[in-house]
């Protein structure tokens, strides 16, 4: 099972987008995927509709039993083979700003039981969708994570926003070593704009292979397929195919089974400090 957090440390860059592309990408594959939402706006939860389940998010990180597990998963209304932890405002009360380490693990210890209460086939991925802050949900995510999906714009302010998601993955893997950088996916960009070929070189120009080769592109097919509750697989636009090939990319990167040697990526990340200082 592949556990992937995707964050952002500034809001507003399409980073949910981005878990449901990849939950539309991996549906049309036939990959078994739990999407677990723990931005407490709940827009994963809004826009995949899972059927009404007893308990949230909130229930599983109060008390990560196996029985809360199960009663806050459901299926989502875009097809089989896609589930939903679901999430909502709630979750925001366990978003503290310096959580104890026992907190931490919560998650964690709830999502170890899934290969055992599964009454499918196991999951084969897991999207965590986190909040756009360094708080206990997202370091949570972390922590529960064997890879990080860090999502950014071609902005001026995306280099400061990656550096401290990177900051925050390198101090997380001190307590989970399993975790490793997937890579910094560029989202919204407009290959004819001067200033988003700009930023995106300047991306590459300091964190190098960390900035995945794969873009998503910017089309108005996004939140036209969210608007309708549908995977933008299904929307059938030539925008809508663009940014569905790209999605495919990023997941079959995302699932290869090829370990990153934790020398290199630890050397990627101090390259990446050293450049920034």
């Amino acid at each position: 099972m592949r556990t992937v957090a995707v964050l952002s440390l500034k809001g507003g860059v399409g980073k949910t987008s981005v878990v449901l592309g990849l939950a539309g990408a991996a549906l049309q594959r036939k990959i078994r995927t739990l999407v677990v939402d723990l931005d407490p706006q709940g827009n994963c939860t809004g826009t995949l509709e899972p059927s009404a389940t007893k308990s949230t998010l909130a229930d599983v990180l109060a008390d990560p039993k196996r029985s809360v597990l199960r009663n806050a998963i459901a299926p989502s209304a875009w097809g089989e083979g896609l589930d939903v932890l679901v999430g909502g405002e709630e979750t925001e009360t366990h978003n503290r700003p310096d959580p104890e380490r026992a907190g931490l693990g919560r998650l964690d210890h709830a999502l170890s039981k899934l290969d055992t209460m599964a009454d499918n086939l196991p999951y084969r991925l897991v999207l965590l969708d986190c909040p756009p802050s360094l708080g206990q949900l997202t370091r949570s995510a972390l922590v529960a994570a064997d890879r990080a999906l860090l999502v950014t714009e071609p902005t001026i302010y995306a280099v400061a926003g990656v550096q401290r998601a990177f900051e925050a993955v390198q101090h997380e893997r001190e307590h989970n070593p399993d975790l490793q950088p997937l890579g910094v996916v560029v989202n919204r960009v407009r290959m004819r704009s001067s200033e988003h070929n700009y930023r995106i070189n300047e991306l590459r120009e300091i964190f190098g292979p960390l900035v995945l080769p794969t873009v998503l592109p910017d089309r108005s097919a996004v939140q036209q397929a969210q608007g309708a509750g549908l995977p933008i697989q299904c929307w059938g636009s030539p925008g809508a195919r663009e940014v569905a090939v790209a999605l495919d990319v990023l997941l079959a990167r995302m699932l290869r089974t090829s370990q990153l040697r934790r020398h290199g990526i630890s050397t990627d990340i101090a390259q990446t400090q050293t450049a920034q200082t």
